[in-house]
C-alpha cells in the first residue's frame, strides 16, 4: 500500500480499532449525529432503514420513507441528484453534500435536506446522512427580504434627494446651506450665487460671516447661533459685500449624517423696492388718460372700477357713484338687449362695436358703441368695457342709407300716379321690412330674439318674413 493510500485510510477511520465492532444502535446513533436523518439505501436505491434525531421531522411524517425507492419521495429536479448521490458514494470520489426536495406525508411542502451518501462496504449498501435546511432557508429568505426592503428606501431616499435637488437648483430664492459647526458654505443654489455674484467653486467653503459688510458679520454669526438655540429664530436684516446690498436672512436648523446645518434663505429688500418697476408702467394712469370710457366689472357685472372719461360720458362725479353698483344700470336699452351683449360676452369671451345706450346720472340716453373683454384674474375672470359715444360720428354721416333714400326718391315718383293711400301703405311696407332686417341683424339672426326685440309673437315675425322673402334659415333661440 503507498503512502498516499495510507494516509487515505487514516482521516476515514480509526486505524487503531480501539471501538471494536460498533452494533447497530451505535452505528444508528453515529451516523444520525451527523445530521438529522440517517438512511441505509440498498444497491436499487429503497431505504432499508432510517434514524431520526429531529422531532420535527418525525412529525413531518419522515419514518414514512423506510421500504420506498428514494427516487419516488423527492420532487422531479431532485431525482438526478439522487443518482450522482449513490454514484459518488460507490466511487474513489470525496463525498459531497447536495440539496434534496424530500417529499414528507404531512408536510405542505417539499423539506429542503442537504445529504451525503457513504459506501458502508456490506452488499453495496449506501448510508445517506441529512441535515434539515429549512431554518437555514428562513434566514436565507429573511435576509434577502431585509436587503430588497434596505433597496427600496434607498431607492426612495434617492428619489427625494433628486427632488431635493432640482427644488434647490430652479428655486428662484437665493439659498445657502451652512455648516453650523465651523460657520462655512456647504452650498448654495444658483440664486444665491448670482446675488452673491460668485461661482459655486468660490462660495463652497468660504466663512458665512465674510459674505456680508464687516458691520454686519456679527449679525450673521448670530444668526447661525441662534438657529442652533432656537430653531425658527427671526430673521435679520444685514447688508452684502456685493455693493453694500440689504437683504433680510433667516435661517432654520436641520441635521444630516449626525452633523447640523442651517438653510440660510437670504431675501434682497431692492427686489421688494423696485417691484413696481419690474411690473412695467402704471396700467391705471394709462387708463385714466384715454379719452374712451374705460369700466372694469366681475362676472357678476358689478363695476369694479372706472375711468374719468367713463364718469364724463355717466354725468357722475366720482367713481364711488358707479362702483359696486350692477353695470346693467347704465348699459342698454332693454334687458334683451343688455343679455344680448354679456351673453355674447361669457361665450366668445369678446365683443366689438356692438351699439346700445349707456343711461345718464341726469336719465339721458346716448348712443354709445360698445367693445369688451374677458381678463382671468387670479381664480376669478373681470370683464373689460370700452364705451364710445357714437352721435358726433353720425353727424358726418349721410341721414339715411342709400338704399333708403333710393326708395324715398322711387316713393315720390308715384305721386299721381297712385293714390295717396296706395303710397302710405307702399310706404308702411318698407320701412315694416328694414325695421325687421334690422331686428335681425341685431340679435345675429337669432328669430325668437328678434320677435321680442320688435313686439311680435314668433308667428306673427314669421309671417311677415314669408311675405317680405326674408324667410332664410335662422336660430330658433
Amino acid at each position: 500500500m503507498t503512502a498516499t493510500a495510507t494516509a487515505q485510510k487514516s482521516r476515514s477511520a480509526f486505524p487503531r480499532g480501539l471501538l471494536g465492532p460498533l452494533g447497530a444502535d451505535v452505528a444508528g446513533k453515529v451516523a444520525a449525529a451527523g445530521g438529522d436523518v440517517a438512511m441505509v439505501v440498498d444497491r436499487e436505491g429503497v431505504i432499508r432503514d432510517l434514524a431520526l434525531s429531529s422531532e420535527e421531522l418525525a412529525r413531518d411524517g419522515a419514518e414514512a420513507w423506510l421500504d420506498r425507492r428514494w427516487q419516488d419521495i423527492v420532487t422531479v429536479e431532485s431525482k438526478p441528484k439522487i443518482d450522482a448521490l449513490l454514484r459518488d458514494a460507490s466511487g474513489s470520489a470525496p463525498p459531497r453534500w447536495r440539496e434534496i426536495n424530500q417529499i414528507a406525508g404531512s408536510a405542505e411542502r417539499p423539506l429542503m435536506l442537504r445529504f451525503v451518501a457513504l459506501d458502508t462496504g456490506r452488499d453495496g449498501n449506501v448510508i445517506a446522512i441529512g441535515r434539515d435546511e429549512r431554518a437555514t432557508a428562513a434566514l436565507q429568505q429573511r435576509l434577502i427580504e431585509a436587503q430588497q426592503a434596505m433597496e427600496r428606501d434607498y431607492a426612495r431616499l434617492r428619489d427625494a434627494e433628486g427632488r431635493y435637488r432640482l427644488l434647490f437648483r430652479l428655486s428662484g430664492e437665493p439659498v445657502l446651506v451652512v455648516d453650523a459647526a465651523t460657520r462655512r458654505v456647504a452650498e448654495a443654489n444658483p440664486a444665491a450665487e448670482r446675488l452673491l455674484d460668485k461661482g459655486r467653486a468660490d462660495l463652497g467653503g468660504q466663512s458665512f460671516p465674510t459674505l456680508f459688510d464687516p458691520v454686519s458679520r456679527d449679525d450673521a454669526a448670530s444668526l447661525i447661533a441662534l438657529a442652533q438655540s432656537a430653531p425658527g429664530g427671526q430673521p435679520a436684516r444685514m447688508r452684502l459685500t456685493t455693493q453694500g446690498q440689504p437683504v433680510t436672512a433667516s435661517a432654520s436648523l436641520f441635521r444630516q449624517d449626525s452633523a447640523a446645518y442651517c438653510l440660510v434663505r437670504l431675501t434682497p429688500e431692492r427686489q421688494e423696492e423696485t417691484a413696481p418697476e419690474a411690473r412695467g408702467p402704471d396700467l391705471r394712469a394709462v387708463l385714466e388718460r384715454i379719452p374712451d370710457a374705460f369700466v372694469v366689472a366681475d362676472a357678476d357685472m358689478t363695476v369694479l372700477s372706472v375711468n374719468a372719461a367713463f364718469l364724463d360720458l355717466a354725468g357722475l362725479g366720482a367713481p364711488a357713484q358707479a362702483e359696486g353698483r350692477p353695470l346693467t344700470d347704465f348699459l342698454g336699452r332693454a334687458e334683451l338687449e343688455r343679455n344680448l351683449l354679456l351673453n355674447a360676452l361669457r361665450d366668445r369671451g369678446s365683443v366689438r362695436n356692438f351699439r346700445t345706450v349707456l343711461r345718464t346720472f341726469y336719465e339721458k340716453s346716448e348712443d354709445v358703441e360698445v367693445s369688451a373683454a374677458a381678463a382671468p384674474n387670479g381664480a376669478d375672470t373681470v370683464f373689460g368695457f370700452t364705451l364710445r359715444a357714437i352721435d358726433q360720428r353720425l353727424s358726418d354721416r349721410p341721414h339715411a342709407a342709400p338704399e333708403l333714400r333710393r326708395s324715398v326718391e322711387r316713393l315720390t315718383e308715384l305721386v299721381g300716379r297712385m293714390t295717396l293711400k296706395e303710397i302710405v301703405r307702399e310706404t308702411a311696407d318698407l320701412i315694416e321690412r328694414m325695421c325687421i332686417e334690422a331686428a335681425l341683424e341685431l340679435t345675429k339672426n337669432n328669430r325668437a330674439s328678434a320677435a321680442e326685440v320688435l313686439g311680435l309673437s314668433r308667428q306673427s315675425l314669421y309671417s311677415k318674413l314669408n311675405r317680405f322673402g326674408l324667410g332664410g334659415p335662422g336660430a330658433d333661440e
